[in-house]
């Protein structure tokens, strides 16, 4: 089999087994050479870049890198209605992840809120024992089957509704 002489592959015989680094095509490499590091560093060691308060209510969604165009950006998750937390210690995460690299990696930090989801079907759960606790909750907590306990649930949450 002959071997191409213009592409960047490996030299010499396909022989035997080929690193990963070499059957890897060269987009991600680039793709992991820019982004892979500084977003898994950053995954891995959010807790101490950002505090306690501020681990609980955020997260890191992506990294983008600085090119001609743009500076290098971080995007972070907040969860709804803690967005201005996070506004007043954007200078402070900025220089953590800065000092923890060595050298500046990231210039700007855009925020992008998210529900919680874990919240709000607690409060839908909640909202289905309000429905029923006035008038027939005794009633329903007497009944031993869990399917029929369900249905009456939903029954009355319907008549609620409507």
């Amino acid at each position: 089999m002959r071997y191409k002489n213009n592409i960047k592959q490996r030299f010499g015989s396909i022989q035997g087994l080929r690193s990963f680094k070499d059957t890897l095509p060269k987009n991600i490499k680039k793709v992991i050479n820019k982004k892979g590091h500084i977003y898994s560093e950053t995954l891995s060691n959010w807790k101490y870049i950002v505090g306690e308060s501020l681990f609980k209510i955020c997260y890191p969604k992506s990294f983008k890198n600085s090119n001609r165009f743009g500076v290098s950006t971080l995007l972070i998750m907040v969860r709804r209605g803690h967005e201005i937390d996070l506004e007043y210690s954007k200078k402070k995460i900025i220089d953590k992840m800065n000092s923890f690299f060595g050298y500046s990696v990231v210039e700007k930090l855009k925020f992008t809120s998210f529900n919680d989801e874990k919240k709000i079907a607690l409060e839908e759960n909640t909202k289905e024992l309000y429905v029923t606790k006035n008038k027939y909750q005794k009633k329903i907590e007497d009944v031993k089957n869990e399917k029929i306990k369900k249905s009456l649930l939903e029954l009355t949450k319907v008549f609620k509704n409507k």
